[in-house]
């Protein structure tokens, strides 16, 4: 692979003006497509398999134009203090809101509490439910807007009034301006890594382009694929991190080639035989992650996982092609100007035994000494003392990582949003009124269709509910027009994320059976609440065969990088540890509490359902490319000869501070949205700049080194019979330094 991957990284250079004209070409093919695309279908969160996405399908079949998955808005009116909700001119308020909001747009129906019943014992509360024909996230501005000016005009009567439920659900708000301050946090981490900002620029140019094109596919091709907008969300992450990622370590490679005196054009072909090499496997694992969502079992996630795998192919291209392409017209104006003008005075570029200080851009004379850069340095200590660095690296994330076994999954609703809100105080007034149980009601369906008596049977299914402990009443069954279906709501006694909320719903469908036996009936439990409930449940039983999975396809993946079987163990199992101990700082902050008013947490729950696995996806991928980037440079050095201490120095001399500057990256990019209103978007920057910061600097800088001191040679052990069936792919360029480069004609100038 080396050699094909050198050949490449040649002829890119040299044909530079034809590259960048056909990824020039291929993004304004992307763009037009994506212009010329039909609008992106409906997101469907759909939850095949689950009883709540049954009874949904059921409702939507029994009950036509009712919309069952449709938005809805609880309206909660509280009397001025002293006064009751059912005076004359509160009530007369009331009414009034309640039918201005039955007129608005999109609205398929609002009854007044006074009709309904949804009084609160002591008088001062009410509350009126309204239903939409369209999703929540796709209620149009006017619908929007009609209920903000009901409410405000409620408010104008004199009635505290506030609005819950999903109809004001806000699209994330992570989006433009988070990938901005990235890009710019990005440049200045790159120059003051690079000392030149034309080599600063090129990475974000490259990832640009490829996130770019990937984006412009996922939206043209979206109709016909069925990706939605909110597809390309883990895409643009993603796509943007391994781009800058990718091309930082060819551009790195680059420099140091320079460095040993080689030209342009052949620094560009090593360049991509070897750090490229390693790009193409670290991809691998970055796309084996993100197609392994589709096991989860949730449309919405597989589709994202294939979409980001596929900007990833993408970034993988660009930096194998566009990245030499556009280092042959930069040529050595990629080095520091003063390294420039120190390589014309001595008439060398640098110096072979400085050429692994990439990370300063310094370079001295052909007699100068080896420069000991800071990776160097801190190799060498962790050499020196190897026992006590690996046990202070485990012990600490293994501390980290103890609130995890206390890890409750949840999807956080309203009671999760800041105070600010209309939607958390609607949650608060409703609490303080009616109970917590009222903010979570659960769906009954009583399928009645072939049982003898229907009538008989939703009456006993609403004697059965009530009568289980946890629930405080249960309303009368309301049947279809065909008269074999019917919907009533159990209210339990505690909140939608409540443990107890969760058993109340495994009381009902375990009391499902016998009823079904009884009455001839069907039933089933839905509502926001169960789905909430079964999305958690499917995830958590998903976690451990994706782990399996993903993991086990990457071990076997290194294996043929490394042609090591514990490397990639001891990658395997550094990862594990990093994203236990993120998990751990999640559970301390999200759900015990601490520190959580440092960061904007109001009210601590269950950590979201998807974060898990989220987390697993995305910093999985980071995490094997600073392992398969830093360890590839140890290999090189030690299968050309050196020791295995020694090649530890080297692999840390010439890539710890390009590791370290793109794990510095990534983590001022996802810290970024810790400071979102959102917590579930609050919650994914903590998580994944948590994991980001642990694996990067405790488990790749601290225990690999470690581990490796101590395993010695012993590290790149491979029995025989195994070593004879491998591929061997050459990921170290060993062949490189053995075969004479190959004669190639440099057609256009290099800028010096």
């Amino acid at each position: 692979m080396a050699t094909f991957l050198y050949r490449l990284g040649r002829w890119a250079f040299v044909r530079r003006r034809l590259v960048t004209l056909l990824w020039v070409a291929l993004l304004a093919v992307g763009g037009v497509l994506a212009a010329k695309a039909p609008a992106a279908p409906d997101d469907g969160f759909a939850m095949p398999g689950t009883e709540a996405q049954k009874a949904f399908d059921l409702m939507n079949e029994r009950f036509p134009g009712g919309h069952a998955d449709g938005a809805s808005a609880r309206v909660v009116f509280v009397a001025p203090s002293g006064q009751k909700i059912t005076a004359a001119p509160n009530q007369q308020a009331v009414e009034k809101t309640v039918a201005e909001l039955a007129h608005a747009e999109e609205v398929t129906g609002a009854v007044s509490p006074f009709k309904a019943g949804t009084i609160s014992k002591d008088g001062t509360t009410a509350y009126a439910t309204v239903n939409y024909s369209v999703k929540a996230g796709k209620l149009s501005t006017g619908a929007t807007e009609a209920l903000e000016q009901a409410a405000q005009h409620g408010r104008d009567a004199g009635l505290k009034v506030e609005v819950g439920g999903t109809a004001l659900t806000a699209k994330p708000e992570a989006g433009g301006s988070s990938e901005a301050i990235g890009m710019a946090l990005s440049a200045v981490v790159l120059t003051i890594t690079f000392g030149s900002l034309v080599a600063a620029g090129l990475p974000l140019l490259t990832a640009v382009v490829g996130v770019g094109l990937g984006m412009a596919l996922i939206t043209g091709l979206g109709s016909v694929l069925g990706l939605s907008s909110t597809t390309g969300t883990l895409a643009m992450m993603l796509g943007l991190a391994v781009g800058i990622d990718y091309a930082v370590f060819i551009v790195s490679r680059f420099r140091a080639e320079l460095a040993e005196g080689r030209t342009p054009q052949e620094a560009a072909g090593r360049a991509v035989g070897t750090a490229g090499s390693a790009v193409v496997f670290a991809g691998l694992t970055v796309v084996i992650a993100l197609a392994g969502l589709s096991v989860v079992g949730i449309p919405l996630l597989a589709k994202m996982g294939m979409a980001a795998a596929g900007t990833v192919v993408i970034a993988v291209l660009v930096a194998l092609t566009l990245v030499p392409a556009l280092l042959g017209f930069i040529g050595k104006r990629v080095l520091p100007r003063k390294v420039r003008k120190n390589a014309g005075t001595t008439g060398t570029t640098g110096t072979t035994g400085n050429a692994g200080d990439t990370g300063d851009g310094s370079a001295g004379s052909a007699s100068a000494p080896a420069k000991e850069n800071g990776g160097a340095r801190w190799a060498r200590f962790v050499l020196r003392r190897p026992v006590a660095v690996l046990l202070g690296g485990v012990i600490g994330l293994g501390v980290l990582a103890a609130p995890a076994l206390d890890l409750r999954l949840g999807l956080p609703g309203d009671e999760s949003k800041p105070t600010s809100t209309t939607q958390r105080r609607a949650y608060d007034l409703l609490s303080d009124g009616f109970g917590p149980g009222f903010n979570g009601p659960l769906t009954v369906l009583v399928d009645a269709k072939g049982a003898p008596d229907p009538k008989a049977a939703a009456s006993e299914v609403a004697k059965t509910v009530s009568a289980l402990p946890g629930v405080i009443t249960v309303t009368p069954p309301m049947f279809n027009k065909a008269g074999d279906t019917a919907l009533l709501n159990a209210i339990p006694a505690t909140g939608p994320a409540a443990a107890e909320t969760k058993d109340i719903v495994h009381a009902i469908r375990g009391h499902a059976a016998g009823l079904k036996a009884e009455t001839g009936a069907s039933v089933l439990v839905s509502g926001t609440t169960a789905m909430n409930i079964d999305v958690s449940q499917k995830l958590t039983d998903a976690l451990v065969p994706y782990l399996a999975i993903v993991v086990g396809l990457a071990v076997l993946l290194l294996l043929i990088v490394f042609r090591s079987v514990l490397v990639p163990l001891k990658a395997a199992l550094g990862f594990l540890l990093s994203v236990a101990a993120a998990l751990g700082a999640v559970v301390a902050v999200f759900q015990w509490g601490w520190l959580a008013d440092l960061i904007g947490v109001q009210q601590t729950g269950p950590v979201m359902s998807m974060m898990p696995i989220f987390m697993i996806g995305v910093v999985f991928g980071l995490a094997m490319d600073y392992e398969v980037f830093l360890v590839t440079r140890i290999r090189e050095g030690y299968v050309h000869g050196e020791q295995p201490g020694q090649a530890i120095v080297t692999g840390f001399r010439h890539n710890a501070r390009v590791v370290t500057a793109a794990a510095f990256i990534m983590i001022a990019v996802f810290a970024g949205f810790i400071g979102m209103s959102e917590p579930m978007i609050k919650m994914m920057g903590l998580g994944l700049a948590a994991a980001v910061a642990f694996d990067a600097f405790v488990v790749r800088m601290t225990i690999v080194p470690a581990v490796l001191a101590l395993l010695g040679r012993r590290a790149w052990w491979l029995p025989k019979w195994l070593d004879r069936l491998i591929p061997d792919v050459d990921v170290e360029g060993s062949k490189l330094h053995t075969a004479a480069p190959e004669p190639a004609p440099v057609r256009e100038s290099v800028g010096v």
